[in-house]
């Protein structure tokens, strides 16, 4: 082989090894990127996971009281209705008494939750403020029964200075009927 002819070939021995060496780097860069996010998503996975397991720790006591106080499904105007008599009954117990007209069945919400569905009345009673706040902690608000005053207005009654009115939405979460 000739002089000229082995400069050639070492030329390009060369040239297919920088080759090689370049396309070989290509691919570990290429690799090492794909392992580099294989192992980010990983590790937000699994920090996903954890949360997810302390989260599910903190509000485990919670669903077992949920599970334990689940109403029974009923159809909304009877739970409506229920809790209007009860609202009315309970406001007579306590000594309030109710404004004439003042009572309005409130429609349900558009778009309400998967499980339950509220029910709801607005009214507005007439009374002392002791027995306007028995009437609301004692009676009306009971986490057990899923009901609550979810809005009140207080304002002093017109004729009366030692009364107060008090404009309260009550919410009643039940199970629809299917």
């Amino acid at each position: 082989m000739s002089p000229r002819e082995k400069k050639l070939l070492t030329l390009f021995a060369l040239a297919g090894f920088i080759i090689l060496n370049f396309l070989a780097f290509r691919f570990y860069t290429n690799t090492k990127l794909e392992v580099d996010r294989k192992q980010i998503a990983a590790k937000a996975k699994l920090a996903e996971a954890q949360l997810f397991s302390t989260s599910r720790d903190s509000v485990s006591g919670e669903m077992d009281w949920l599970a334990e106080h689940d109403p029974q499904p009923s159809p909304h105007q009877d739970v409506q209705s229920a809790l209007q008599q009860l609202i009315e009954r309970e406001a007579q117990v306590t000594g309030l008494t109710i404004k004439p007209g003042s009572q309005k069945l409130l429609p349900p919400e558009e778009g309400q939750g998967k499980h339950y569905h509220r029910a709801k009345v607005q009214v507005t009673v007439t009374g002392t403020d002791e027995a306007l706040y028995t009437w609301l902690h004692d009676r009306i608000n009971s986490p057990e029964q899923l009901r609550g005053a979810t809005n009140i207005r207080l304002s002093p009654d017109r004729e009366d200075d030692t009364k107060i009115d008090a404009t309260v939405v009550i919410e009643q979460w039940f199970i629809p009927t299917t």
